[in-house]
């Protein structure tokens, strides 16, 4: 049998017709060897999902194969009517997608819509399919799996249904797993998760896996080979060492150049100018010229050629004859920015205090409503935020961090506590001076599409709250103060005019930063505002944030579960678990010197984009509790590899170890 199983060669798809049809993949060639990770590495927009469709023959309405060859196993699947396709997909192939909610039946439970993929693949009946449904569920690590088949989509969490997701593709016991970014949503640790159960299904069903994603910590950690892809072709392939050691092309190293670190602190980040360009277009040269740092006549007159370096290395650049193999890189270095010294940040006022913040949602039974016992989203929350500084509030979905933005906000009133702004109380001011107060204080959105009307334009979007707070003398100094503010996030001033869906997702969450910044607010919470970002757009970002910040002294409540952009943009660090904060301290203290078991846990999952470095991984059992019935004694120990009989006697009591280090954990010393 040969080791090789998928041969992709000139594969060309279209969506659409006529002069200009989008060109998604144009001459992709790629082998997978059994047993082995390949994977898509590109910005969106790029043609990796769209290659992974084609590979499966599951375009969308318009879309066609017009060149090429996919061979699985020596067999073109191109060559296969739709019926013998069909037992291809789901058997000898399998695909799992990004969101895995809107990939499965909302009104039927998880185990019958496994069956259904056990029933097309084996001839099995009655309690035999039941039985592998079970299976199945206990392979991906499912806990009771007979209790779990019963249930429903929205039952789970998110790795749960992730991994449904993972059981349905094994049903026909496939030898090939294409997993569409099957980590982009989960928090860190459930992605650790998701990545070791991928990796050991793969060893004991010896299946190869073909990859999509644009995290690089999750292709280092994961991959065998891979391919770098821009505006529908391959410009890099190179083993997973190779690679991460001498990128070629300029735009894997931008890429590269565009991660937050914590060393990169003191200078921005390096960011890819302009769009993936519209696949659509007629492309005379280099499809990355416009935004190549190293772009020459030659390269806007001339389409680069493939050019195999070694066995399985190859890159589609002009410039790769020129680049140093010692250092294998080509980026320019960028400017420096000098930060105040850390005396100086420390000693600036407190903008923000909140004390013993609670927000509990009651639950009520029965036909007259009554209330037998309450969600405690956030119980008993403290911080402080300081003018010009940058507090990160981490954790896993569910833990209650966007619960407290709210609630600071005042958009969800909260049940006991106070949150002091400039001194002023804001769970006692009335509605009237409360509206007035809000202009000090705007929320960015994780989602920005959902959180701006499609109807309105964005120049309208953008004065929204310049109108609601009367600021302007009248439309005229408004619109001139919105092309103001759309030039200080980097957008051009004809986007007055236009749409939301107009833009790509990293221009609509520059609009989204417009319109915070319209009211001129001195605080701004941001709520995941990178999480469905490409690593180069996410930088764009995070660079403006940092910019304005510098600028306008503004302070900002950062909730994120990506710990690589809290090392970059943070001062301090908040760690939340299941409504209350366990650890607190500066960026360094809680990064370096992490004292409570969840925070170890948090860092240990972390991808790192070093495919040499060996991380030992600390494993947490389950998912986070229910804040309707959290644990007695300490809300972690259920899930904590360090937890004794004490943690399930009490809540553990503050313990300092610094006078910015705290940590809520008996099993800590002073």
């Amino acid at each position: 049998m040969s080791d090789l199983l998928l041969r992709v060669s000139n594969l060309k798809t279209v969506i659409g017709s006529g002069d200009s049809p989008v060109r998604v993949v144009d001459g992709l060639d790629l082998e997978i060897r059994r047993g082995e990770t390949f994977t898509l590495l590109g910005e969106s927009g790029c043609g990796k999902s769209m290659s992974a469709l084609s590979i499966m023959r599951l375009l969308p309405m318009g879309g066609h194969i017009i060149d090429g060859t996919v061979e699985l196993d020596g067999v073109d699947l191109l060559k296969l009517p739709e019926q013998e396709m069909r037992r291809v997909r789901g058997g000898r192939m399998a695909m799992i997608f990004q969101e895995p909610m809107t990939s499965l039946n909302p009104v039927m439970s998880v185990g019958k819509q496994i069956a259904e993929s056990v029933q097309l693949h084996d001839n099995l009946r009655g309690a035999a399919i039941t039985k592998r449904v079970v299976e199945l569920l206990d392979d991906v690590g499912i806990p009771d799996p007979e209790r779990r088949a019963q249930e429903y989509p929205h039952q789970l969490s998110g790795g749960m249904k992730q991994r449904v997701m993972i059981a349905m593709a094994l049903a026909g016991r496939p030898e090939l797993l294409i997993a569409d970014e099957p980590t982009t949503a989960l928090d860190v640790t459930i992605q650790a998760q998701v990545l070791e159960l991928m990796g050991r299904l793969k060893r004991e069903y010896g299946m190869a896996i073909l990859q999509i994603t644009h995290d690089l910590g999750v292709v280092a950690e994961s991959s065998d080979h891979l391919a770098v892809m821009y505006a529908g072709q391959v410009v890099e392939r190179a083993s997973c060492r190779g690679f991460f050691n001498k990128p070629l092309h300029p735009y894997s190293q931008k890429l590269f150049d565009s991660l937050p670190t914590e060393q990169k602190r003191d200078r921005p980040l390096s960011v890819i100018k302009g769009t993936v360009p519209p696949l659509d277009s007629q492309f005379i040269g280099c499809r990355f010229a416009d935004r190549c740092d190293h772009v020459f006549d030659r390269c806007r007159s001339e389409v680069p050629q493939w050019d195999l370096l070694s066995e399985g290395q190859g890159v589609r650049c002009h410039l790769y004859d020129q680049i140093d193999p010692k250092v294998g890189t080509l980026c320019l270095p960028t400017e420096t920015v000098v930060e105040p010294c850390e005396q100086e940040k420390r000693d600036k006022p407190t903008l923000l205090s909140v004390s013993d913040l609670k927000v509990h949602f009651p639950i009520y039974k029965g036909l007259f409503k009554r209330t037998v016992g309450a969600v405690k989203a956030v119980d008993g929350l403290s911080l402080a935020i300081k003018e010009g500084r940058t507090l990160a509030l981490v954790g896993e979905s569910g833990c209650g961090k966007t619960t407290v933005g709210k609630a600071i906000l005042q958009l969800i009133r909260p049940t006991a506590g106070s949150a002091k702004f400039d001194g002023d109380e804001l769970t006692q001011l009335s509605r009237s001076a409360l509206r007035t107060r809000r202009r000090d204080m705007q929320i960015i959105f994780q989602d920005p599409v959902s959180s701006m009307n499609p109807r309105m334009l964005v120049g309208d979007i953008v004065a929204e709250g310049m109108v609601a707070q009367s600021i302007g003398v009248d439309h005229a100094d408004r619109q001139e103060r919105v092309e103001r503010l759309l030039e200080q996030v980097g957008l051009p001033v004809s986007a007055i005019n236009r749409y939301p869906h107009e833009f790509s997702g990293g221009q609509r969450q520059r609009i989204c930063i417009a319109r915070a910044l319209a009211v001129n607010p001195r605080l701004i919470i941001c709520d995941e505002p990178t999480s469905a970002l490409d690593v180069s757009v996410q930088a764009q970002i995070l660079n403006l944030l940092k910019s304005l910040q510098s600028e306008l002294g503004l302070s900002y409540l950062f909730i994120t579960h990506n710990i690589s952009v809290v090392a970059y943009l943070a001062h301090e660090v908040a760690v939340m678990y299941l409504g209350r904060i366990v650890e607190q301290g500066t960026v360094e203290e809680v990064l370096q010197t992490p004292a409570h078991p969840y925070t170890q846990a948090l860092l240990s999952a972390v991808p790192v984009p070093d495919p040499e470095r060996a991380k030992e991984r600390i494993h947490l059992q389950g998912d986070m509790p229910s804040p309707a019935v959290p644990p007695v004694g300490c809300h972690f120990h259920p899930r904590c590899p360090q937890a004794t009989d004490l943690c399930k006697q009490a809540y553990p009591d503050r313990v300092v170890l610094s006078d910015t280090h705290t940590v809520y954990c008996i099993h800590t010393e002073r």
